[in-house]
């Protein structure tokens, strides 16, 4: 396994413990645990594309990776109220109906690209889920809490809007796959 799938795979396996920081109120070190798997999906892409060390396990655990990070932090944060459940839920709709659009296409033979419009919907969730967990880790530091806060509100509903947009986008350019 080449240095990049590692990062992917240690991005998971990040994951349980970032659960677990979070539900025991630890939530500067769920913070950290969030940052530095987030990181790694930044490397884990620079490295394989620098190096030709792009492989067809990268390109399906990767974007996977990433989601069960982002989604496991908001399925938390809906939990404790932070984040509204039916954001979520709009969300996870978008991921099931794009998913189930890949499959559908890959089992034509046609592979379907993540669009850049789904790549800053993902970097804009990796944003807001920190600063979130900030607003909560920073209660003894209010002004700075309250500007987490704020940020982090404003990356979440960026989020939901390019949640929707790349949805859509996604949809109107492959609307090929359709009539498969």
């Amino acid at each position: 396994m080449n240095l990049p799938n590692k990062l992917t795979v240690g991005r998971i396996v990040a994951v349980p413990f970032f659960i677990a920081a979070y539900m025991m109120g630890y939530n500067l070190v769920a913070f950290v645990l969030f940052i530095v798997a987030s990181f790694t999906d930044m490397l884990d892409g620079k490295i394989a594309r620098k190096y030709q060390l792009v492989t067809n396990f990268g390109k399906i655990m990767d974007p996977l990776a990433d989601k069960i990070l982002v989604y496991s932090a908001f399925c938390l944060m809906v939990e404790d109220g932070t984040v509204p459940g039916w954001m979520l839920i709009v969300i996870l709709a978008r991921e099931f109906a794009i998913a189930g659009m890949r499959t559908v296409a890959a089992s034509e033979g046609t592979v379907i690209a993540a669009g850049m419009s789904g790549k800053i919907k993902t970097v804009l969730q990796m944003i807001a889920v920190p600063l979130l967990l900030l607003t909560s880790a920073l209660g003894s530091m209010p002004q700075i809490q309250e500007y987490c806060g704020l940020a982090g509100e404003i990356f979440l509903w960026g989020s939901l809007i390019m949640t929707v947009y790349s949805g859509i986008e996604y949809i109107w350019k492959n609307k090929s796959v359709f009539s498969m």
